[in-house]
């Protein structure tokens, strides 16, 4: 007895994640029609593993991101810092000062992330770009 749901086609995956890096009418309209593609992530090669999130993270998009999250997408430390979430990103960092050098979709680096969320993210991008010390060291940004 197999009860797992359908895979979702790889063209509609691939058209959702391409969409969040800048369309929110058609992010909306095809997570109406299909809801789970909220966590659907698209390998573009390589092992570049890319959600709606991820990619609306790295484009800054505010905006998709928000909507993605309220429908159900999986916040990581990437959306986190481009959306100007300084706790979650200080939390994360402190218990895993390794992720300070991670890397995102497409291999953007998680400062980046934080640049791209503009003035609502300034103070994780100035945690990001001089807290590594500051993790390491237990004191605060």
């Amino acid at each position: 007895m197999n009860d797992k749901p359908e895979r979702l086609g790889p063209e509609l995956v691939e058209a959702f994640v391409g969409s969040a890096h800048g369309d929110l009418e058609a992010v909306r309209e095809l997570l109406a029609a299909e809801p789970v593609l909220a966590n659907a992530a698209w390998d573009w090669g390589g092992g570049d593993w890319e959600t709606a999130l991820g990619a609306a993270a790295h484009m800054g998009r505010r905006d998709i991101a928000e909507l993605l999250l309220d429908r159900g997408a999986r916040l990581d430390i990437f959306a986190a810092a481009m959306l100007g979430e300084v706790e979650i990103v200080r939390a994360l960092l402190a218990a895993f000062p390794g992720m300070q050098d991670a890397r995102g979709p497409h291999g953007i680096p998680l400062v980046e992330h934080a640049r791209k969320g503009g003035e609502q993210a300034r103070q994780v991008l100035e945690f990001v770009k001089g807290g590594a010390d500051r993790v390491e060291a237990g004191g605060h940004a």
